[in-house]
């Protein structure tokens, strides 16, 4: 048993989630799915910025979540970032991005180590260090 597997208390099997579901889930798809027990790793795709309540929703009861910002338009990513930071202010959670658009949000039940570095904010810094 993996150590993800002992944080989830449970051994996962091939069948448990098919390759599949990771990429073809909408966000209405895995709200209906959820059954609120929490301890799930949810990835998730939002179309529309009227689909942020529903990924709090998952983010309430206690899952985590990878939304991958980049089938909606900037002002929308920036507004479902916006909502999403608000709700994990509200629940003690956190958020993270792990890469251009791709956002890991986690509720306060699940602590997260390491962090992701975006090829931009490499650019960023190196500028940076190169004007002083």
């Amino acid at each position: 048993m993996g150590m993800f597997d002992k944080i989830l208390g449970k051994e996962l099997t091939n069948t448990d989630i098919s390759e599949d579901e990771y990429y073809s889930l909408s966000v209405n798809e895995a709200y209906k799915d959820s059954n609120g027990e929490g301890n799930k790793m949810i990835l998730l795709e939002p179309r529309a910025y009227s689909e942020s309540q529903q990924i709090a929703d998952h983010l309430k009861k206690r899952n985590t979540i990878v939304v991958n910002l980049k089938r909606v338009t900037p002002e929308q990513a920036k507004r479902i970032v916006d909502f999403l930071t608000g709700t994990l202010y509200a629940i003690g959670g956190n958020m993270q991005k792990l890469g251009s658009g791709i956002f890991l949000c986690t509720p306060k039940n699940i602590n997260v180590q390491g962090k992701m570095t975006d090829e931009e904010d490499k650019k960023i810094r190196s500028k940076n260090d190169e004007n002083e």
